[in-house]
């Protein structure tokens, strides 16, 4: 029987994952709200587990990180926001968190975000196949397919998004009436 759950499903905590530093990280704010807690209570737990969790499986992000996810994502800066930088935790991190915030809610989140990540590796190690098996098509083919192997590149990347500028330009040509 399907499930009404909007946890059922991978793809709405995929897209809650970071990469910072190099590394796939999930926002304490995200786990607080995927595990029905409040943020505090997590980090409150978190800390007095603190032996549970090195620096490899959670850290503060530092101002510009926190920046640059602010623009990343949309968070706003003003009253009622966060006065604390979060913590980022690894995919060890997250695992580790099941066994400290210890519910049956906790436990079921905790798979449904293991799974994410492993999809998510899944669909990463698959594009380097793709792209590794292209280059190597590449190299057996002559020049004269270029164009094609160009074509299938730009179909492979992401389209980057239109940026209209805003304000006024002066170069802009004036529509007479």
């Amino acid at each position: 029987m399907p499930s009404t759950n909007p946890l059922a499903h991978t793809d709405g905590i995929a897209t809650r994952i970071h990469i910072i530093r190099g590394q796939k990280v999930m926002l304490d704010s995200d786990l607080a709200e995927l595990y029905g807690v409040e943020t505090k209570y997590l980090i409150k737990q978190v800390n007095r587990n603190a032996d549970r969790f090195p620096a490899d499986f959670m850290f503060y992000l530092d101002n510009k990180e926190v920046t640059r996810l602010r623009f990343q994502i949309g968070t706003s800066k003003s009253r009622g926001g966060r006065r604390y930088r979060p913590y980022a935790f690894t995919e060890q991190g997250v695992a580790m968190l099941s066994g400290v915030l210890r519910s049956k809610r906790a436990i079921q989140v905790n798979i449904l975000i293991m799974r994410a990540f492993v999809q998510l590796r899944y669909m990463i190690s698959t594009n380097d196949e793709m792209t590794e098996k292209l280059d190597s098509l590449e190299k057996k083919y002559d020049a004269c397919f270029r164009v094609v192997f160009d074509a299938i590149r730009r179909l492979m990347t992401p389209p980057e998004p239109d940026r209209r500028r805003i304000g006024f330009d002066a170069r802009a040509p004036v529509e007479e009436k």
